[in-house]
């Protein structure tokens, strides 16, 4: 669970220990500071390797013409984009974060592209969506989840409003599987990214924040328990470039 090593009025930021109140608005400065460098750090920081990341989340949601999407967490909106053309006239996608710096980013972006007739933009805690219940045929979460406060909460916010047979994917940061690959991609996280963050976004606090988040994020297996708890079936995940990313998905029957 969110907080087995804390007090209910306290939570982790990266490896601080914080106000549960306070780490919305922490997570908040975090993203206000890297909006406008998001996509850039986001190519630059996986080597454009987030892309095919992307393009796998987007080959197991199912979504065809008419579909109602739910692309939570959308930041800059790179889902949206291509939800956007596969639902069609008929279809919605709601683009929705809970930072309005990088949902203004994501509309901007969107609009530069003529994206305009079957997508919203709604700012929303993931906590206590503001959906009715069963609006959504998909949603997803691409490395949204583990900036969230209650994860269990957001989870079954999530679950409600998924229509029935419909289905949540999770593209996240995980646990590296492949042999050798820790101690590589700490090195890697904990000085290189940082170096970046400072040099192109001159925010390496920030960065160093996203590290460490990665770090308290739960495994793939306690992820997908966490699913099931709230009603998810047939849960699975895929592992991505050695574990470093995971795909978790789970169905509402």
């Amino acid at each position: 669970m969110e907080n087995q090593n804390q007090s209910d009025d306290t939570t982790h930021f990266g490896y601080k220990t914080v106000k549960t109140d306070d780490k919305v608005e922490k997570v908040a400065e975090v993203f206000h500071s890297v909006a406008s460098k998001y996509d850039m750090m986001n190519d630059v920081m996986s080597m454009g390797v987030h892309r095919i990341w992307k393009r796998l989340t987007i080959e197991k949601s199912g979504v065809r013409r008419g579909h109602h999407v739910l692309d939570l967490a959308g930041g800059t909106g790179d889902l949206t984009i291509k939800f956007s053309k596969m639902v069609g006239e008929s279809g919605q996608v709601i683009l929705s974060d809970i930072n309005d710096s990088m949902l203004r980013v994501g509309r901007a972006r969107l609009m530069d592209k003529g994206i305009v007739g079957n997508v919203e933009y709604v700012q929303a805690n993931a906590e206590c969506l503001p959906f009715p219940d069963n609006s959504f045929d998909c949603i997803t979460i691409a490395f949204g989840l583990r900036n969230v406060t209650d994860k269990d909460a957001a989870l079954a916010s999530m679950f409600r409003v998924l229509k029935p047979g419909g289905r949540l994917l999770i593209l996240e940061f995980s646990k590296p599987i492949a042999p050798g690959l820790s101690p590589l991609y700490d090195f890697y996280s904990f000085n290189i990214l940082p170096f970046m963050g400072k040099v192109i976004a001159n925010d390496s606090e920030s960065y160093r924040y996203l590290a460490e988040s990665i770090r308290m994020h739960p495994d793939q297996e306690t992820l997908k328990g966490m699913m099931e708890n709230v009603g998810f079936e047939r849960c699975d995940y895929n592992n991505l470039t050695g574990g470093i990313v995971a795909l978790h998905r789970g169905f509402k029957f």
